[in-house]
């Protein structure tokens, strides 16, 4: 009897891991279609299970919380999002969470796009609407990010969303990419922090915020690193004096956020440099109200390390070469001669 109830115990246990097994490395379901699966940070193993079963990728939650414990791979689980199928047994859908095998989307930021830009981009994209981004470019972030602190709080986000290419999870909020392009700029901003606190650019120490609002007028007037340097030594030199910047590129900022299409050609008029607009460098002295850009990396180090010469002017010819004047008479035969 004692021999018969042992052959039995044994032939239960070996039942039950014949069905354990079975059911491991069942599908789901045959039927069904890939979705996608995500899975938070801070989740753990029976959440996830329980997260499985509900989407009807796995039959019962416990058979996947038992395999990952059996196997050790409790805290190899990985957050992200995963593109799964009920097809998929439990052992394949472990093996491609534990590998951390997350569905990428890229986005690319491009140098000189400014939020109506990118906000655009988004939503031709199905991402989001434009004014989405724009809503929550104007929210404080500065309690998470330091280098936002010297950041007048009437100006937006503008020129902190660091031109780059993005890696980013399905699902993800906007929230979420615009503080991972911000966790961007700081990363691409911390090799220059010391020349931020020493003397720079007029000679005195600057912010982070004058930086990247001369930055982003560099973008958006001139072409090459050289170039950025000459015209940053002049536009300094122009604050420290008192002169006015009159850059054009503001000016066309400011027509581009009236207007539902952009402006079609650099050429300002007359009548458009009296605009009344705390962005007009021609009729107000000093740095426009903020960023009218989001710079590269050139940009921000031709603002931190401008280039001293003589010059006192510049113009970009239709070729895109930039002569430079030393005098207003030299400047205005420069703009007769390229600009005609």
């Amino acid at each position: 009897m004692k021999k018969y109830l042992i052959y039995l115990i044994f032939g239960l246990i070996i039942t039950l891991i014949g069905y354990l097994f079975f059911e491991i490395n069942s599908p789901g379901s045959p039927l069904g279609e890939e979705k996608i699966f995500l899975i938070k940070g801070g989740e753990g193993v029976k959440e996830i299970g329980a997260n499985l079963e509900k989407e009807k990728l796995v039959r019962n939650q416990y058979l996947f919380d038992f395999y990952v414990f059996l196997t050790g791979k409790t805290k190899k689980l990985q957050a992200g999002g995963y593109l799964l199928s009920p097809s998929m047994n439990i052992v394949e859908i472990t093996k491609k969470i534990v590998s951390g095998d997350v569905i990428k989307e890229k986005i690319t930021i491009i140098e000189g796009w400014n939020l109506r830009d990118i906000g655009f981009y988004f939503e031709n994209k199905g991402m989001f609407q434009a004014e989405e981004l724009w809503e929550l470019a104007a929210k404080d972030f500065s309690q998470d990010f330091d280098f936002l602190k010297d950041k007048p709080k009437n100006v937006g986000l503008e020129g902190y969303f660091f031109p780059d290419t993005y890696e980013i999870l399905p699902k993800i909020s906007l929230e979420d990419i615009i503080k991972k392009m911000l966790q961007n700029f700081d990363k691409k901003l911390a090799p220059y922090r010391l020349a931020l606190s020493g003397k720079a650019g007029a000679g005195a120490e600057l912010t982070i915020f004058e930086v990247i609002t001369m930055a982003s007028l560099l973008e958006k007037e001139v072409r090459t690193l050289e170039d950025k340097k000459i015209v940053a030594g002049i536009l300094w030199k122009r604050l420290k004096n008192n002169i006015p910047l009159q850059v054009d590129a503001t000016i066309v900022y400011i027509l581009e956020q009236q207007r539902e299409e952009k402006k079609k050609t650099t050429k300002i008029s007359k009548e458009e440099t009296e605009i009344e607009s705390p962005y007009n460098t021609y009729k107000y002295r000093g740095l426009p109200l903020g960023p009218i850009c989001n710079p590269g990396i050139e940009s921000i180090k031709a603002a931190i390390y401008p280039q001293d010469s003589l010059y006192w002017y510049y113009l970009s010819a239709p070729d895109s070469k930039t002569i430079f004047s030393k005098t207003l008479e030299e400047h205005n035969f420069a703009k007769a001669k390229f600009l005609r």
